[in-house]
């Protein structure tokens, strides 16, 4: 397979176009805020127009009104008027609202660390559901998992 780098400015508006047309897309994930469930560069997403209603922990694809493209997950879905409050997983602030008219796709797998998970998977379920909910405080989780991560793999140095 002949991979490609392209500028997002001008892949995102055609990855739209194809997924509209009801492709699946694979978009490589650039930026952090969706850590610790997806890292920069080393993860990518398969991204699907959206065939069910949206709800709340569902990771979407959207455009802002400024023209940036998003991908985050629903923290509230206020189905009446047809908007969603987003958030990324390494974020706390929630944005929004966004009409369901900026949202055009939505994640169906994964591809973390080499490994595809799918909808269906305890992983998935996990920050669906709990991570979520951990919002106020997470922020403070993933520093002190990072600092254990960092202590452990210092401490292994040492003994190699």
């Amino acid at each position: 397979m002949i991979c490609k780098v392209v500028d997002n400015d001008k892949y995102l508006p055609v990855l739209r176009e194809l997924v509209n047309e009801g492709r699946q897309v694979r978009l490589n994930v650039r930026g952090n805020s969706m850590f610790p469930f997806m890292k920069d560069v080393r993860d990518s997403v398969i991204i699907e127009k959206p065939s069910k209603e949206l709800e709340r922990g569902d990771i979407v694809f959207f455009q802002r009104r400024n023209g940036d493209f998003v991908l985050h997950r629903i923290q509230k879905a206020d189905k009446k008027r047809r908007q969603y409050y987003i958030v990324g997983d390494a974020q706390k602030n929630i944005e929004g609202p966004v009409d369901e008219e900026q949202i055009f796709g939505i994640i169906t797998k994964v591809c973390r660390d080499g490994k595809w998970i799918d909808s269906k998977s305890f992983v998935w379920w996990f920050y669906k559901r709990i991570w979520l909910l951990l919002r106020p405080v997470r922020l403070k989780l993933i520093l002190c998992l990072t600092k254990l991560k960092s202590k452990f793999r210092r401490r292994e140095k040492k003994e190699n």
